[in-house]
């Protein structure tokens, strides 16, 4: 479950969702799967990460993207 990995504090990082137990911002592993880097790559590039903190970066970004609304303007 992605609640125990992920952590919000408003001193971190300027309150950005992170991994928790490092400075490592959901944002930037999100960005680093974009920019084509696999699982492997990231987790030999940050080994304090496991590849259970990689799912629930993914887990929490595809639940905030579910709650987002978006509103058209014409």
């Amino acid at each position: 479950m992605w609640k125990d990995r992920i952590v919000v504090d408003d001193r971190i990082l300027v309150g950005k969702p992170l991994i928790k137990g490092t400075r490592i911002a959901v944002e930037h592993i999100v960005d680093l799967l974009a920019a084509g880097w696999t699982v492997e790559r990231i987790l030999r590039n940050y080994p304090q990460l496991k590849k259970q903190d990689i799912d629930a970066a993914l887990k929490y970004a595809a639940e905030t993207l579910k709650q987002e609304k978006i509103y058209s303007i014409s």
